[in-house]
């Protein structure tokens, strides 16, 4: 696969026609998330209006402007960015996305906000999800993770998240939990809720990047969030998500299974953002399914 691209100058032509009006000013802005697989303008245009740019620089974002593209034209809902324009300028896609820079963006949690978030989810959930979206269950393994740590704990064990005498004594008991339909459902899922996917736009609440959406249960889409909630001062997940050991332990699962890899390309900091995570999501499913806490050996 073609490694990144350098940064691209900004296509004020191609962003031009698919926007309809002329680009005035561009600002190169650093991505507030954990990727650096686009490039992003903050943009003004000579009717006055702003928007966002972002511009794929590798062939795998290329693909996943490509498919957020098609969320934003398929669903319908005040939780999604309006799409202003789309086109290719030199090898890949691009997107001119309405401007939310000056929404509020978590993390601090304000009070009510987290309220809001879950409430903007069973929005989203409830909305019909576009037919040609693949069905997380599809995924299933890859997901839940456990089948890949028993297969070889290596990575999880480098973590230090747990001893291996706990992970020999509870992986049955894990990749019990995850064995089931624990992913399956007919719900629209964002697949990726965490505060930098996520604003307050007066009385909107509105989720960025739909590039991985998928169908399925919609307990996993508010269970995915939780672990980085806490992070950021929030509560535990099981105040927001009690009685779900099973979906507890498919998030454990997916972050167990990659905290510990090498960084992929375009996300150097992600796999220690990943191993907090899991430090969050493990005892929260030892809890669920009636374990022994695990152990933190670094």
């Amino acid at each position: 696969m073609r490694k990144s691209s350098p940064a691209p100058d900004f296509p004020a032509d191609a962003v031009e026609a698919a926007a309809g009006s002329r680009p005035v000013t561009s600002r190169r802005i650093e991505p507030g998330g954990y990727g650096r697989v686009n490039a992003h303008w903050h943009v003004r245009f000579a009717d006055g209006t702003t928007a966002f740019v972002k511009q794929a620089l590798t062939e795998a974002a290329d693909m996943w402007l490509r498919k957020e593209r098609r969320v934003y034209e398929s669903v319908r809902g005040a939780f999604v960015p309006a799409l202003r324009g789309a086109g290719t300028a030199g090898p890949t896609t691009f997107l001119v996305l309405e401007d939310l820079s000056e929404a509020e963006w978590p993390p601090p949690w304000r009070p009510g906000r987290v309220d809001a978030v879950l409430r903007t989810l069973d929005e989203v959930h409830a909305t019909p999800a576009p037919d040609w979206l693949q069905p997380l269950e599809e995924l299933h393994d890859d997901v839940v993770g456990w089948p890949a740590v028993a297969a070889d704990p290596t990575a999880f064990l480098a973590t230090g998240t747990s001893t291996q005498a706990w992970l020999e004594h509870t992986l049955p008991v894990l990749v019990d939990a995850v064995s089931g339909d624990v992913l399956e459902g007919t719900s629209l899922l964002h697949f990726d809720v965490r505060s930098d996917n996520l604003c307050f736009d007066r009385a909107r609440t509105v989720l960025v990047d739909w590039n991985i959406a998928c169908v399925g249960n919609p307990a996993f889409d508010v269970a995915f969030w939780l672990p980085s909630l806490r992070l950021e001062g929030g509560p535990e997940p099981a105040v927001i998500l009690p009685g779900e050991g099973a979906v507890a332990a498919a998030v454990a699962g997916f972050f167990a299974a990659r905290a510990g890899l090498p960084p992929p390309e375009g996300a150097p900091t992600v796999r220690a953002f990943q191993r907090e995570q899991l430090a969050v999501a493990l005892p929260w499913a030892a809890r669920e399914l009636g374990l022994d806490p695990p152990t933190l050996t670094l």
